[in-house]
C-alpha cells in the first residue's frame, strides 16, 4: 500500500523517509529549543511563530495554510512533482509538531543560555531542512519560496533563505526584544549555512532536484 501511494506521489521510499526524518528533526527543534528559549526562525516557520505569539494561532494549523500559499506561488515555476513531495513534508512537519507539542519539551530550557539555544536551534532546523531538500522536497513553504527566489535570481539557496529570514525576523521585533533577536539572527545564519552545505553535496541546484522524477531503483 505504501509503495502504491509513493508511486502516485512520485517518491521513492528512500526520499520519503528522508523527508520524514527532516521534518521530525525540525519539529523537535522548534518545540524543544525555539519556543522555550524564545528564539525564532525566519521564513514561514518564523512567520508561524510570529502569528502564534501575536494572534494566538496554533502552529500545527497555521503552518499548512502558510505553506499552501507559498506552494501556490511557486507552482508555475516548480511544477507538480515538487508540490507532491512538499505536501508530504508539510503534513509530516505538522504531524510531528503536534506529537512533540503534546509530549512537551524533553530538553533543558535554554532561555538563559541564548547563544547555545541559537546554535542548537540552527543545527536542528538546518539539518532537518537540508535532509528534506536533498530528497527533492521542502519541509515548509519558506523552502518553496526560497527555491523560487533561488531559481529566479540565480542565487545559492542559502542566500535565498537568508533573505526571506531577514524579512520575518524584522517582523519578530514586535514580540521579541532586540537583544534576543540578535540570537534569532544567529540561528538563522547557522541554519542557512547548513542547508547550503547540504546543497553543495547535490549534483544540481536544490530547485532543479525538486523537479526531477523518481529514481530508477524506486
Amino acid at each position: 500500500m505504501l509503495s502504491s501511494l509513493l508511486r502516485n506521489l512520485e517518491l521513492t521510499k528512500k526520499d520519503f523517509f528522508k523527508i520524514m526524518l527532516g521534518c521530525a528533526i525540525m519539529a523537535f527543534g522548534v518545540v524543544n529549543v525555539h519556543e522555550p528559549a524564545q528564539i525564532t526562525e525566519g521564513g514561514v516557520l518564523g512567520l508561524g511563530l510570529f502569528l502564534k505569539k501575536v494572534v494566538g494561532l496554533n502552529l500545527a494549523y497555521v503552518s499548512p495554510i502558510l505553506d499552501g500559499l507559498c506552494y501556490a506561488l511557486g507552482f508555475s515555476m516548480l511544477g507538480a512533482r515538487f508540490l507532491k513531495k512538499s505536501a508530504v513534508a508539510t503534513l509530516g512537519f505538522s504531524g510531528f509538531y503536534w506529537i512533540f507539542n503534546f509530549m512537551g519539551p524533553v530538553l533543558p530550557n535554554l532561555y538563559h543560555l541564548p547563544a547555545l539555544a541559537a546554535l542548537a536551534g540552527g543545527i536542528f532546523i538546518g539539518c532537518g531542512c537540508g535532509i528534506a531538500v536533498t530528497a527533492g522536497g521542502c519541509a515548509g513553504g519558506d523552502d518553496a519560496l526560497a527555491m523560487v527566489i533561488s531559481k529566479k535570481m540565480k542565487w545559492p539557496i542559502s542566500r535565498a533563505y537568508f533573505f526571506t529570514d531577514a524579512v520575518v525576523l524584522a517582523l519578530s521585533l514586535s514580540y521579541i526584544a532586540p537583544s534576543r533577536l540578535v540570537f534569532s539572527f544567529m540561528t538563522t545564519i547557522v541554519s542557512s549555512y547548513l542547508v547550503g552545505q547540504f546543497e553543495l553535496k547535490m549534483k544540481a541546484p536544490a530547485w532543479q532536484v525538486s523537479q526531477g522524477g523518481m529514481e530508477k531503483n524506486a
